[in-house]
């Protein structure tokens, strides 16, 4: 009778829904930014990143993952090892903050359930909403114009291991390829701006974040289907 009972609840997605394993936790670490200004190293922590995430563990391999990030991203150009970019001497700073909602996979299988300690690697890509400041250059200087919001899709690589029965702990490097090209000021969307603009204006910017994550497991034993 337990079997059969344990079969109809695989069958029933929505009895189990309050049955899945749970994580919620904070990821702290550093932003970096990658565009028409300063350097173009693509993991170069320089800002406080901060954040909480929450984890929907569907099965020992994938889990649903929403996210909220926040951080300054800053360049100059007197970091870059590009002689034109020196000389130039832009340099900005901006707020972004993103949500972000998608898919995490583990190369290995990742059971809460099992006491024994466990490592995996694991990557994530979903889609990302974030805001940031519409920046323009005048006379040298970078100046904010209003608050805009664009899209980005993550790509997260990292490596967790259950340091207790109750607590995960990762390490993790995404990078996030933007929708806009205007974090910096390069490519400001105000029309009456055009004289302004500088760079490549046919790459978008990206930016980084970099760092650590503590997440806190809850919730029942799920029934994995393919078990």
């Amino acid at each position: 009778m337990k079997k059969i009972f344990n079969l109809l609840l695989c069958f029933f997605p929505i009895i189990t829904l309050q049955a899945q394993i749970n994580e919620i936790g904070v990821f702290l670490g550093g932003s970096n930014y990658v565009g028409d200004v300063g350097k173009t190293t693509y993991i170069a922590p320089e800002k406080l990143a901060f954040g909480i995430l929450y984890k929907w563990n569907k099965s020992p391999r994938h889990s649903y993952r929403f996210s909220y990030t926040q951080s300054k991203i800053s360049a100059n150009d007197l970091d870059s090892k590009e002689p034109s970019r020196k000389k130039r001497g832009y340099r900005f700073d901006n707020d972004v903050k993103e949500l972000s909602a998608g898919l995490e996979f583990n190369f290995f299988d990742f059971n809460l359930h099992e006491e024994h300690l466990k490592v995996t690697p694991y990557v994530y890509s979903g889609l990302s909403y974030f805001s940031y400041n519409d920046l323009f250059v005048s006379g040298g200087e970078t100046l904010k114009d209003e608050k805009s919001s664009s899209l980005a899709i993550p790509f997260i690589l990292g490596i967790k291991s259950n340091i207790s029965r109750s607590f995960v702990l990762a390490a993790e490097v995404g990078v996030r390829y933007s929708f806009t090209d205007n974090l910096d000021g390069s490519n400001p969307d105000n029309d009456f701006m055009a004289d302004n603009r500088f760079g490549n204006l046919n790459n978008n910017d990206w930016y980084v974040f970099s760092g650590i994550t503590l997440t806190y497991t809850f919730g029942q034993k799920p029934c994995y289907c393919a078990e």
